[in-house]
């Protein structure tokens, strides 16, 4: 890579660009708006119509940016049934230059309840974008379309950046990414990139740009306790019998200890993050509750990024408005592990396992049947395309990146790193602390997003420049 001092010319270059995406930018947050409005939620129980449509619009977006060859195409899931519609635009590298892939996904997370406002009816307050999927993950979408139209705009005035650009924009991360792996091998030449960059993590906060440089694995799925053959009456039965909604209450509490650290022997805990995460910043951040004591030890970065966690994502019960006077035979809950860097997820699940069975209310059955899993990530310390996105973002924002970990997990990178091992992973993103995804009134700040493209427009010609 070129060095990253900025002398006139670079200076000039920025300010160009600068210059550039704002004139763009209104057309581009209506485009994004459009994209909002589609609701392209890729659970099985949603219409798949949509996100069909979907597929539709961010094919028709991308040949706006100028990309010359533009399909949507698709591969078969691990059970044989046709993945969702996947987005793939390219303009192929002049002879003797780097290629560079950018990742974004269509799809969205169901809309859930608590939204203020209609989830897939765009609304603006103050420099916010509200909307399911404004932030997570279309504005990736729109920062890939925006760096492209900035770009192509210069490169009609005769300043051609000498790089290949392929866009892969994704239809079903939301739930699970299933034929992603397929996706890659069947379309290994099409894909095949020097650097990826990867638009769907988070900044440090409004103002600060972020490389996310580690990512938590994950383990997930349903642990089912029974403990009668069929529901029986709670006043005949009742006391001699529990049932089984309290005895998996009790199994589930033997999953943390009195400090709220996991319980479950044999999971890896990585090095203690560099970065502070204030414990204040962070209960504004997840708006905890006032006195609500937190849970774990050690540093809360730590806790986030390099410790597992582990959660009860869902519980199958009767409702309360349809209770009777049974005693509940069977009680499952869905549970979410997230996984240190440098665990192996079929270890991890081989330990969630025997701790169920070693805690398992006596007599009951107790099943544990494992649903997704991923590899964590840890990118290497110092790279040439790491010091052209730093570069990239300190022009931008004006201040420089901060290296973060990131409490979720994007298992496909894995597959990423399998399928194209000498390539530079690059995980970045638009969101920031507010932006609520997958959760009521996600939205995206603008003014952030206004330098996401500005940032990859001057990753690009960085990369072009020095590859």
């Amino acid at each position: 890579m070129t060095d990253t001092t900025t002398d006139d010319t670079t200076r000039d270059d920025v300010d160009a660009l600068r210059e550039r995406v704002e004139a763009l930018f209104p057309a581009l947050q209506a485009d994004l708006e459009d994209l909002v409005r589609v609701p392209s939620v890729s659970a099985a129980a949603f219409d798949q119509a949509h996100v069909e449509a979907s597929a539709e619009a961010v094919a028709a977006l991308l040949r706006d940016a100028g990309l010359p060859e533009v399909q949507i195409l698709r591969s078969a899931r691990p059970d044989g049934t046709p993945g969702a519609p996947a987005v793939v635009a390219r303009r192929p590298a002049p002879a003797g230059a780097p290629a560079v892939l950018l990742y974004a996904h269509h799809d969205v997370q169901p809309p859930g309840e608590g939204w203020t406002t209609d989830p897939f009816q765009p609304v603006q307050v103050g420099e916010r974008l509200y909307g399911r999927g404004a932030a997570d993950d279309k504005a990736g979408i729109a920062a890939h379309v925006g760096a492209l139209r900035a770009l192509g705009g210069l490169a009609a005035a005769g300043d051609e950046t000498p790089v290949g650009v392929t866009v892969f924009v994704e239809g079903e991360e939301e739930s699970g990414s299933p034929s992603f792996h397929q996706f890659l091998t069947d379309h290994r030449e099409l894909l095949r990139a020097d650097v990826i960059v990867v638009a769907d993590s988070t900044n440090w906060k409004v103002g600060t740009p972020a490389l996310t440089t580690s990512l938590r694995g994950l383990v997930d799925g349903v642990v089912e306790v029974e403990v009668l053959e069929h529901a029986g009456h709670s006043g005949m039965f009742g006391g001699p019998v529990l049932d089984a909604n309290v005895q998996l209450a009790r199994l589930l509490a033997t999953l943390h200890d009195e400090a709220g650290n996991v319980a479950v022997e044999g999971l890896a805990v990585a090095p203690e993050p560099e970065v502070d995460y204030d414990e204040a910043q962070f209960r504004a951040d997840a708006t905890v509750l006032d006195g609500l004591a937190l849970a774990g030890e050690g540093t809360i970065a730590g806790r986030l990024w390099t410790k597992p966690a582990l959660s009860v994502i869902g519980i199958d019960a009767v409702s309360v408005a349809h209770a009777s006077n049974t005693i509940a035979p069977r009680s499952r809950a869905k549970l979410s592990l997230r996984l240190a860097p440098g665990q192996d997820p079929a270890a991890a699940d081989r330990a969630l396992a025997d701790h169920l069975a070693a805690h398992a209310p006596a007599g009951a059955r107790v099943t544990w049947t494992r649903w997704e899993a991923g590899k964590p990530f840890l990118a290497p310390g110092d790279t040439a395309a790491m010091r052209a996105a730093r570069a990239a973002f300190t022009a931008a924002w004006g201040t420089e990146p901060v290296d973060i970990g990131v409490g979720g997990s994007i298992p496909f990178i894995a597959d990423l790193l399998e399928v194209f091992p000498d390539a530079a992973i690059l995980v970045t993103g638009v969101e920031d602390p507010d932006s609520r995804a997958h959760g009521a009134d996600e939205s995206v700040h603008l003014g952030e997003l206004r330098k996401v493209v500005l940032a990859e427009a001057l990753l690009l010609r960085r990369v072009a420049e020095g590859l």
